[in-house]
């Protein structure tokens, strides 16, 4: 079996959020199940040199964008077994950020006929293209209209994934012809809400839809959840399925993570508590075993749920012996309000703006409790990390925090869960898993719990080969295993 991972972005190439982990993670566990997967994403000119020079130039081609063509080069790179494909122009691509373009469209229009226009020069024919967001949502429309029926290109399967459907490409219907190179005839597939919308041209076009996590799979056929693509995704739900993202266990392990001050594991934790000395004295909070330190890794912004974290953040610190250390940057109004909390109480709560990966890490190990209260969360990663390391979880139930953190008061669970969009509900929840960390003995047993919880790639490739074949076999040719 032959699957092409369409994207833009992944790591270790480039990367602006949990796309790129995904990425990253999901195509090595694929072919360690022996599925001939490989990558394919834009040649961005903000990538490491290292890995530039790491790269094999292949050949160049023409690209089709509407009445232009435009220069691509195909470039290959190795990286953990995973063979990659960089798609190289620089008008496009070299630029200082990855998103947030005019052109946007255009730039992903090209990408998206891109991946299909390499195909005959790769010697890599895929059973399925399996394609991510908004910006490759156009690789399934082009193939049901332009390249189905072309010679060569027959019987491929499109698998298209929502990671946030928030985000869909949403532009005005002036792009269609001029900038797309559809038909009006082709216009239906797209159009909505009297705009041209990418995501939903993907969850029309595509053979399946998938989401990150079963329950927001759920959510997005309301419209609370799902930014106004709720009917279309009715409609469709046939096709729908939610598969729970995982993350690599190698990235993130407690006993060789070479940003943390000591190792430790499930097995051996005593070495924790030495990360959170150590979080607490590089921070400039007051250096205390028998505090309960809450960690906040996270962008901060609204739909991550602080709101709620702004309404009784201070009634908590003025009434409970707690400290935090919050790592993140967003939206101005939660910047300003965190940088007050850490100025007014600077013995308990530490603000760094901006994302530092080593500090994050530090602050997963160091901190005793987890603090994700989202309003929506399509999977999360950040819950998945705070477990390996031994911080205790607290979330909302959404999304897949509903779907890998299971409350802890009947004596199964590896967190603390609150279901209602509410601060006191939230606080009331911190407070149980404050409570419950005065009880040393039982707080190592939930600790130990929440390190042996298996969120690694395993299960979520197993589901993904799962639904390949089953495209596969609708296609009714074979599993071919050449070219892996």
């Amino acid at each position: 079996m032959k699957v092409l991972y369409a994207v833009s972005e992944a790591r270790p190439f480039i990367a602006s959020g949990g796309l790129a982990d995904v990425a990253g993670s999901l195509p090595q566990a694929l072919r360690k199940r022996l599925i001939g997967c490989r990558v394919v994403l834009p040649y961005y000119g903000t990538m490491p040199e290292e890995l530039k020079s790491s790269l094999k130039f292949i050949t160049h081609i023409s690209v089709p964008v509407s009445w232009r063509r435009q220069y691509c080069g195909i470039f290959e790179g190795r990286h953990e077994g995973v063979i990659y494909y960089l798609l190289d122009n620089q008008y496009y691509f070299k630029r200082d950020q990855i998103y947030g373009h005019y052109d946007d469209a255009e730039r992903f229009a090209f990408f998206s006929r891109a991946v299909l226009e390499i195909l005959p020069h790769i010697d890599f024919m895929p059973d399925v293209i399996h394609c991510n967001d908004w910006q490759t949502a156009l690789v399934p429309v082009y193939y049901t209209t332009m390249y189905a029926s072309r010679e060569g290109y027959e019987n491929i399967k499109t698998v298209f994934t929502i990671h946030n459907i928030q985000y869909q490409g949403v532009y005005g219907r002036e792009i269609l012809g001029d900038v797309l190179g559809l038909q009006n005839a082709d216009a239906p597939l797209l159009e909505y809400d009297n705009c041209i919308n990418f995501m939903k041209g993907g969850i029309e076009c595509a053979n399946r839809v998938t989401t990150v996590s079963p329950t927001y799979a759920k959510e997005i056929l309301d419209p609370w959840y799902s930014h106004g693509l709720d009917s279309i995704l009715r409609e469709r739900e046939w096709k729908l399925q939610g598969i729970l993202n995982g993350i690599s266990h190698t990235l993130y392990d407690p006993e060789t993570d070479k940003n943390l001050w000591a190792h430790y594991s499930a097995e051996k934790p005593e070495n924790k508590a030495v990360n959170k000395m150590k979080l607490q004295e590089s921070l400039g909070l007051s250096v205390r075993e028998d505090v309960p330190l809450i960690g906040i890794v996270s962008r901060l912004v609204a739909h991550k749920g602080f709101d709620l974290v702004e309404a009784v953040l201070e009634e908590l610190l003025t009434t409970g012996d707690v400290q935090f250390a919050v790592l993140g940057s967003g939206a101005w109004q939660y910047e300003c309000f965190f940088r007050e909390m850490a100025n007014k109480y600077p013995e308990k709560l530490s603000f760094t703006q901006g994302f530092y990966p080593a500090l994050a890490q530090q602050i997963y190990a160091g901190s005793d409790i987890f603090l994700m209260p989202s309003k929506s969360e399509p999977c999360g990663l950040s819950q998945m990390v705070a477990l390996r390391y031994g911080s205790v979880p607290v979330v909302r139930e959404t999304g897949g925090l509903k779907d890998s953190i299971h409350d802890s008061a009947n004596g199964g669970g590896n967190g603390f869960t609150f279901a209602s969009y509410n601060a006191h509900d939230m606080l009331a929840t911190l407070r149980r898993a404050l409570d419950g960390f005065k009880n040393k003995e039982g707080w190592g047993i939930l600790m130990k719990r929440a390190m042996e919880c298996d969120f690694s790639w395993r299960a979520s490739a197993n589901e993904h080969i799962k639904l390949y074949k089953e495209l596969i076999r609708e296609c009714g040719h074979g599993m071919d295993l050449a070219g892996f």
